[in-house]
């Protein structure tokens, strides 16, 4: 493959809210199918702006590339292009990388998304360089994901400005948490109105879209994708009485369903297990992580009744 020109349907810049989806399992290399296609259709059903899969919150560095291949084959069978979606394809192997872009484009994916390649800590000019090579060999829109807490590196503010005139870099999706290294690239990249500012934080979704972020990458839109698609539409407005309302249902849903459990894989857990609660999917994790056991369960349950978090199809 050759990034020469693209011609593709992805909109410049993207905007909205993408969901970084959860992926359904049975077991740790089997597909929960009918999961999947009841998710997406849940998803889609909210009014959401874009589907990212095989990232952070879809375990993608537990799968085997076997079962990559076949979730994105799935997924963009499901969604028929009705929104975007959006593949991750980071790894440790640049040759592997190359090989699920390629994956995600016969299936008629819309772009790519890579966070630096971990466990080797390359300097910045390496990653600038790996991207360089990189591009050469995609054809999709490529974003790349700042996700300093798991890769262990960082795409410096700096890095990203040069990046993106690499062609083919059509964004950044930034899971720092950080508000001052947001609004480094947002200076930066001001003459690049075209370059897409994602937050990948769905807690400070707000902030970043009253600032002039183009849009964000929330997990909890698996469960309630139309709160965040309402949050983000009164931050697009400015309608801060109506922010503040949202926000805060952001936040009991965050605080509720993330922080049960005693150990960082409680995000991942309690957004698998409430969308079991909920009918969607099984809660099964990759190894090594497990669901949630009887009594961690029973309290996303009551959390997930106490927020009014109703079945799809139910209203609330």
């Amino acid at each position: 493959m050759k990034m020469e020109s693209n011609s593709h349907k992805l909109s410049r810049p993207l905007q909205g809210i993408i969901v970084p989806m959860v992926t359904p399992l049975l077991d740790r290399d089997t597909l929960d199918v009918t999961g999947l296609e009841r998710l997406v259709e849940h998803i889609i059903a909210g009014g959401v702006h874009g589907l990212f899969i095989l990232g952070t919150t879809g375990e993608a560095p537990s799968l085997s590339y076997r079962l990559r291949y076949e979730i994105i084959q799935h997924v963009c069978d499901r969604v028929k292009g009705r929104i975007p979606v959006l593949v991750g394809i980071t790894d440790t192997s640049f040759v592997e990388s190359v090989k699920i872009a390629g994956k995600a484009e016969d299936a008629g994916a819309d772009a790519v998304v890579l966070a630096p390649p971990y466990y080797f800590p390359a300097g910045q000019s390496e990653l600038l360089e790996y991207l360089n090579h990189l591009t050469h060999e995609l054809s999709l829109p490529l974003f790349l994901y700042n996700m300093p807490t798991y890769t262990k590196l960082v795409y410096e503010p700096e890095t990203i400005r040069a990046a993106a005139e690499y062609p083919g870099i059509v964004g950044i999706k930034d899971s720092s948490g950080n508000m001052v290294y947001f609004r480094q690239l947002q200076t930066l990249l001001k003459d690049r109105p075209d370059f897409s500012l994602l937050m990948g934080r769905e807690e400070l979704l707000a902030e970043a879209i009253l600032l002039g972020g183009h849009g964000s990458v929330c997990g909890g839109a698996n469960l309630v994708p139309e709160l965040y698609v309402e949050l983000y539409n009164a931050a697009r407005l400015k309608d801060l009485p109506q922010v503040e309302v949202l926000h805060r249902k952001v936040m009991e849903l965050s605080n509720a369903i993330y922080k049960v459990g005693r150990y960082e894989s409680s995000l991942l857990k309690g957004l698998k297990c409430a969308l079991s609660c909920i009918g969607i999917c099984s809660d099964f994790l990759a190894e090594p992580f497990h669901r949630f056991r009887r009594a961690e369960h029973e309290v996303i349950e009551k959390y997930v009744s106490e927020l009014g978090i109703a079945k799809p199809g139910k209203s609330d």
